[in-house]
């Protein structure tokens, strides 16, 4: 898939999540195709500025970690990705119009201002909704072998699940994928 079209899937999927960035944000929301992998879905996005450089920046909560992204003026690209089990604790302040959120990650406070308060309040509990899942849930479905897609559908013809004739068909098929 292009990037272009990675793209728009990411800009739908904001829309389908009611998510509508400010003009500000548009560079590094078109970097999110080269950060984000190919399977990974956004949970939540906020956009603010960084308390300490004063960049404006997004802040990305996906199905897998939480992403910082500064599309620097002259200076590149600044991505900082964290998993949800690294977060200590996540924290809102609303002012008059705005909030900022702190999130606390091993030893640094990053902070963010600038964000709407409905916005930020929303964000964190997504994000805290994360943190309170298994460390296993975050570790990466790795894909059965061809051994042990094998296994099984050797399991499957001796529980009578499967023929002599599928089994021998599902088999050859597995077999190709080994050349």
């Amino acid at each position: 898939m292009s990037e272009k079209s990675r793209l728009y899937e990411i800009k739908d999927e904001l829309e389908t999540l009611d998510i509508n960035p400010t003009i500000f944000a548009r560079k590094e929301i078109r970097e999110l195709p080269e950060i984000l992998s190919r399977d990974e879905k956004i949970v939540y996005l906020v956009e603010g500025r960084n308390k300490t450089t004063k960049h404006h920046i997004i802040l990305v909560a996906t199905d897998r970690r939480l992403i910082f992204v500064d599309k620097e003026f002259m200076y590149g690209l600044k991505v900082e990705d964290f998993s949800y089990d690294k977060v200590s604790s996540i924290q809102y302040e609303k002012e008059f119009m705005l909030a900022s959120i702190d999130i606390h990650i091993s030893e640094n406070i990053l902070e963010i201002d600038g964000v709407g308060k409905y916005y930020a309040e929303l964000f964190c509990e997504k994000v805290r909704n994360f943190m309170a899942r298994p460390k296993e849930a975050f570790q990466p479905k790795s894909e059965p072998t061809v051994l042990d897609q094998l296994e099984q559908l050797g399991r499957l013809k001796e529980s009578g699940v499967l023929t002599e004739e599928e089994f021998a068909e599902q088999k050859q098929i597995l077999l190709e994928k080994l050349k």
